[in-house]
């Protein structure tokens, strides 16, 4: 036997006993859980967790052969997620992301997400006052078949049928919604993944959203039905633009890391704040399903506009309530 095969073969002599032990007790309580260990093995575990790490410290040092390296790779990796890791059931950790993780990834963003709303509000804003000082500009910016028929040449009558569910306008209402939803989905979802490049990406997704909308605002507006386009669009756009522009805070989040990492490298800092705006953008996944939801009852049970302001009202109370309200130990 050589000189490396021998110290090898005392090496897990020596120690093999505390090793399987320790893949008994492991073994155990990944079958039966915790509440399946005895005392005795719930004292050792610590113990015996120690003395692998320590043996594969020693192994690699010494350059044992590999197949007992790896054996102590996977035993350590195991004992470490069971020591150290969170035992907690899929609903507890969902739980606890409703309850603390998303709500203070937001909280602490503000600027972020104040930044998000200036550029998607501001295009907005843009876009409506140059289309009620000029029509031309509807064109310019959508085009002649960007949802045809829905247009300054419209009339009232037929403008103020695609508000409501009564009559001809079912259809149309129904196309207009769906290119809504599907439209401010892919730009949440772009707004966040383009953050790392400086930002830049999501400024101009949420600049181009804000335009498409406050231009379509505009011709209900210049046709006397701002009031009820408003009403329509609010039922499940409050919940809906929310969720835009805090992707657009996840996203400028991490532009910001890249742009300014500080003391860290540009991929250490993107990584830090990446945990922080990824947690944000789950949650608009969130908020985008609960539109959603909003938006197809809304649009063929609602046709109050008292009720669909209130109902606006009421999610707009909700969402900033959660997130801003000061909570102790994750409870509002």
């Amino acid at each position: 036997m050589s000189g490396d095969l021998l110290k090898s073969y005392r090496f897990r002599e020596e120690r093999q006993a505390d090793w399987q032990k320790l893949d008994l007790i492991l073994t155990r309580a990944e079958n039966g859980g915790v509440k399946s260990l005895s005392d005795e093995q719930m004292l050792a575990l610590p113990r015996l967790y120690r003395q692998a790490v320590s043996s594969l410290s020693v192994a690699r040092s010494i350059s044992l052969d590999q197949n007992a390296i790896t054996y102590l790779e996977g035993l350590c990796t195991r004992a470490y997620f069971f020591v150290y890791g969170a035992r907690t059931t899929l609903g507890e950790r969902m739980m606890q992301f409703l309850r603390r993780d998303w709500p203070e990834a937001v909280a602490t963003s503000v600027w972020s997400t104040l930044l998000s709303a200036f550029f998607f509000f501001g295009g907005w804003a843009l876009a409506f006052f140059l289309c009620l000082q000029d029509m031309e500009w509807y064109w310019t910016l959508h085009g002649q078949n960007f949802m045809e028929g829905r247009n300054p040449d419209a009339t009232v009558e037929y403008l103020r049928s695609t508000i409501y569910t009564q009559g001809h306008g079912e259809g149309e209402l129904s196309a207009f919604a769906s290119f809504l939803f599907s439209n401010n989905a892919q730009i949440a979802l772009f707004a966040f993944a383009l953050g790392f490049a400086f930002g830049i990406p999501t400024a101009w997704l949420l600049v181009y959203n804000g335009v498409m909308i406050g231009s379509m605002y505009a011709v209900f507006w210049d046709k006397g039905l701002g009031y009820e386009f408003t009403g329509w669009l609010m039922i499940h756009g409050v919940t809906e633009l929310f969720a835009i522009v805090l992707a657009g805070a996840a996203g400028f989040i991490i532009g910001g890391a890249v742009a300014f990492p500080g003391a860290r490298t540009r991929l250490a800092s993107a990584r830090v704040a990446g945990q922080k705006a990824a947690t944000i953008a789950m949650g608009c996944v969130i908020m985008l399903i609960i539109a959603a939801i909003l938006e197809g009852f809304g649009r063929q049970l609602i046709n109050s506009d008292i009720l669909r302001y209130s109902i606006a009202g009421g999610t707009l109370a909700f969402w900033l309530a959660y997130f801003f309200l000061p909570r102790k130990d994750g409870v509002l």
